[in-house]
């Protein structure tokens, strides 16, 4: 290679000896000239490769062809013999001697450059020829595999030589990028030259590449794509592409972006979704640290694209594309199908397999079933991509972080069934401002979802002391009509009490106590078992201040308490004992307490009414409703324990009886007392006033 150059050189020294125009002053420096370049071709072709040699000899020439350039008088000659690195059709070597002794300027350069293409081609040809034999080239594909040579105008070297790049010359990327795209319109293959130019533009300028590609050709056309997997094929260029079509995808339906040459025409989102799925096939490990983010905005665009009718703009789009791409009819299932090849490029086949025999796919694309579809696919992936759940889970939290959209629910179904995943101590807070919100949503299913998302969390002691603010909202959903919310929110209060260090205050226990009193006749056994058990929690962890509040509500619970003490269930059953017994210490009514730990539930019954023979009428009322119970042992109960209440009350209504009497009686008493008192003051008052008159007459 330095053997050609040297040549070469060697006849442009000759030329410009025999040239009339030469400068003799000159001549002395050109020895040294190519002495430099002889000792610097001779280093470099010990140390470095073909494909470096070659560059670094291009580089020299180009520089020896300025000074020669500068000999002639011509500045601009330098530039203009530059070679062009595009592969073109061999041209015919001139002659080395000049037509006339008086040659002009123009000429000259004319000649230099017609010099250069035709020496740069030959010495192209040698390094494909050495490559052919050898079957190995540092820096070149195989020939095997290489597709044939085209002929194509690429971008000059000179735009890489420097590693800042001018500002004027970064705002012709997007004019470059034009020009290979066009150029590729009418080739069939991209030869390894230009997939190498093109591959050092996305990974120097990827905003511009991405974005102008994006505008010259969104429903990406056989040259686009023939852009798009050489980027693909790359790491480094996919890896800094990725980040662009990310931005434009998740900005639906219209992106905004400006290159380096002022373009800012918008962009669909839908165009960056049809790129990834071209170039998913093609990806390598640089796809891996955005799969997070890349599954997120491909879920996004299935939710979307089914939630939601896409504008006019966007459907003509999508015709097109399906048009020439032969896709599905709706955007939704492309974006699915987009998300099975990401996955199956994950090694996750067995989890698409395991969505297809459920019928999930299917399910993904219908708006009302939409979020259990894509709940189901969050627990397939868990099991085996842990990592990029945790992942997926991060981003999801930053979408739900904004203000409540549409399309939020399939988000949130897959936030909940990862989010045991997450480390609750560093985004805890996060989670809980989302959660907040949807528990004072007016749909059933964000709330359902909401609470689900803080059973798990609550039993963590930091999480737990943060649902503290929002023990309103649960209080407010232990009376919704649906007992699955009902049951979550049970779930969630006793995590949350099963920590010593957390208390209930004095303005929540007695709310509480009361809800959760009107749950135990709950028509579902599950609620009542966590209503009662939390309500034995409540008189546990009520803080002193809280304690006199609370006791009206327990003495109420007792006629409840003892009934389901007799239930079917032997778990309530179990509980309602545990519970009444809790609620005996609570009051101190000892006697009570003891007869609870001999289990001699019927004299419970008796000593209760008997210590309240006052409140008799409140215990059969209590009872009443009882009577319509569909377990017969309850049933029973209630009939026994009414009569006992009855009978209190007639004995206390006697003693009320015989009471009254005695008072009346008594009144009876009092008043005859009290008028022969005033009829003897009174007689004895007129006997004095007559005694008086008369010794008063005896005297007169």
């Amino acid at each position: 290679m330095a053997g050609r150059f040297l040549s070469l050189f060697k006849v442009f020294r000759g030329e410009k000896k025999e040239g009339p125009g030469a400068a003799p002053a000159q001549q002395p420096e050109e020895p040294g000239q190519i002495q430099t370049l002889q000792d610097a071709l001779d280093r470099t072709q010990e140390q470095e490769p073909a494909c470096g040699r070659f560059r670094k000899s291009l580089k020299m020439f180009r520089q020896f062809l300025r000074i020669q350039c500068r000999k002639t008088g011509s500045t601009a000659a330098a530039g203009a013999a530059e070679p062009d690195l595009g592969l073109t059709e061999r041209q015919a070597e001139p002659d080395g001697s000049p037509d006339s002794a008086e040659r002009s300027e123009e000429s000259a350069t004319s000649e230099t450059e017609t010099w250069a293409k035709a020496h740069l081609m030959s010495m192209t040809e040698d390094v494909a020829i050495t490559n052919t034999k050898t079957r190995e080239t540092q820096g070149l594909t195989n020939t095997d595999t290489m597709p044939a040579p085209t002929m194509i105008h690429a971008p000059t070297m000179d735009f890489f030589e420097e590693s800042a790049v001018p500002s004027h010359q970064q705002e012709q990327v997007p004019a470059k990028v034009k020009n290979i795209h066009q150029s590729l319109m009418s080739h069939v293959s991209v030869d390894a030259r230009l997939q190498t130019d093109i591959v050092r533009l996305a990974e120097e300028h990827p905003a511009d590449v991405v974005l102008t590609l994006l505008r010259c050709a969104p429903t990406c056309d056989r040259a686009a794509a023939k852009m798009w997997r050489a980027i693909g094929s790359s790491g480094p260029a996919l890896e800094k592409a990725l980040p662009t079509l990310l931005c434009v995808m998740e900005d639906w339906p219209l992106h905004t972006m400006c290159t380096s040459d002022g373009d800012n025409k918008d962009l669909f989102a839908l165009a960056a979704t049809l790129v990834i799925w071209l170039i998913v096939p093609e990806c390598n490990k640089a796809m891996i640290p955005y799969s997070g983010r890349l599954f997120v905005a491909l879920l996004f665009h299935v939710v979307i694209t089914t939630q939601q009718m896409p504008p006019e703009e966007v459907d003509n789009f999508w015709s097109a594309c399906q048009e020439k791409h032969r896709l599905p009819s709706k955007p939704n299932r492309f974006a699915v199908q987009a998300m099975k090849d990401l996955l199956c490029r994950l090694q996750c086949d067995h989890v698409v397999v395991a969505m297809e025999r459920k019928g999930c796919w299917d399910m993904m694309l219908c708006a009302h079933t939409q979020h259990y579809a894509v709940g189901l696919l969050a627990r397939e992936m868990l099991r085996v991509l842990i990592p990029l759940c945790s992942c997926i889970t991060l981003h999801l939290l930053r979408q739900l972080s904004r203000e409540e959209p549409c399309w939020d629910l399939p988000f949130l179904a897959f936030l909940v069934e990862v989010l045991e995943r997450l480390n609750l101590s560093k985004y805890g807070g996060s989670v809980m401002k989302i959660m907040s919100r949807y528990l004072q949503s007016e749909c059933s299913q964000r709330r359902r979802l909401a609470l689900r998302g803080l059973v798990v969390p609550s039993k963590d002691l930091l999480m737990a002391r943060r649902m503290c603010s929002v023990s309103q909202s649960l209080l407010e959903l232990l009376g919704d009509e649906d007992r699955e919310v009902v049951s979550m929110s049970l779930h969630v209060f006793t995590n949350v009490l099963q920590h010593k260090d957390i208390l209930v205050s004095s303005t929540t226990a007695p709310k509480l106590a009361e809800a959760l009193l009107l749950l135990f006749d709950h028509d579902n056994s599950h609620v009542q078992l966590l209503s009662i058990q939390l309500f034995c929690k409540v008189m546990d962890l009520v803080v002193d201040e809280g304690k006199k509040p609370l006791e009206t509500i327990v003495n109420k619970s007792l006629d409840t308490l003892f009934i389901y003490c007799h239930d079917e269930n032997w778990h309530v059953a179990k509980a309602s004992r545990e519970t009444l017994h809790c609620a005996a210490k609570f009051l101190k009514r000892r006697k009570l307490k003891q007869l609870l730990e001999k289990e001699h539930l019927w004299k419970f019954a008796e000593v209760l009414l008997a210590e309240d023979r006052s409140r008799a009428a409140e215990h059969l009322r209590r009872a009443r409703p009882y009577l319509q119970s569909p377990q017969e042992p309850l049933r029973e109960v209630a009939v026994r324990f009414m009569g006992m209440a009855e009978r209190s009350l007639r004995g206390q209504q006697g003693k009320l009886h015989a009471l009254s009497q005695a008072i009346q009686a008594q009144r009876k008493g009092t008043i005859s007392h009290w008028s022969r008192t005033i009829h003897a003051q009174f007689t004895s008052r007129a006997e004095e006033l007559s005694s008086s008159s008369g010794s008063s007459e005896s005297v007169s």
